[in-house]
């Protein structure tokens, strides 16, 4: 039936989703290495304006501890030091005239701990948004045999949901196991 595969379609894409979602979250979670996405959602007063650090600014890392963030004006430098200060990344930055550097201290292991169970929440988060979808379409399903869909459709359709919150639950288990030796590797 054409509505049992829209369900379907839907419910894969919204999973899908919950996966690149919790993926982008994962990277906000520094695992100890410098790297220019850890400044990802810095903003930076520019003109008056809130705007994101990397469209004022080229952000390198000379070294596997250190960001080098170079403004296109020499104006900005005060902003970007206040917008990272005011951040929560808790790093200090300095500046040499030039351009803003960011010294990324290695991570205690009692840190190491904290990002992992904050990792763990980030793939929960993910995992219970998955879970939703299933449930979410697994009611429409339902709705849709007591319109009249076939039950056989309704139940093969329903086990093809049930494929997917398998299938997508494992992904964000694989990110997870991957931040987690990422973050733990010294």
């Amino acid at each position: 039936m054409e509505e049992i595969q829209l369900y379907l379609e839907e419910a894969k894409s919204l999973m899908e989703k919950a996966v690149q979602h919790t993926t982008a979250e994962l990277v906000k979670i520094r695992a100890g290495k410098a790297m220019p996405n850890f400044l990802d959602g810095v903003m930076v007063t520019y003109y008056g304006n809130p705007t994101p650090i990397q469209q004022v600014a080229s952000i390198t890392t000379p070294d596997a501890r250190t960001l080098a963030i170079k403004p296109w004006e020499k104006n900005m430098i005060p902003e970007i030091e206040k917008a990272i200060i005011n951040s929560d990344l808790g790093l200090n930055p300095q500046n040499n005239g030039e351009m803003v550097m960011l010294t990324i201290p290695p991570l205690t292991e009692e840190r190491r701990k904290n990002l992992v169970k904050q990792v763990k929440n980030e793939c929960e988060n993910g995992k219970i948004s998955i879970r939703t979808v299933r449930k979410d379409t697994n009611d429409a399903l339902k709705k849709l045999q007591k319109e009249g869909a076939s039950e056989d459709e309704v139940k093969r359709a329903e086990d093809t949901v049930q494929k997917y919150t398998d299938n997508y639950s494992g992904k964000i288990d694989g990110l997870f196991d991957k931040k987690e030796a990422e973050i733990m590797k010294v």
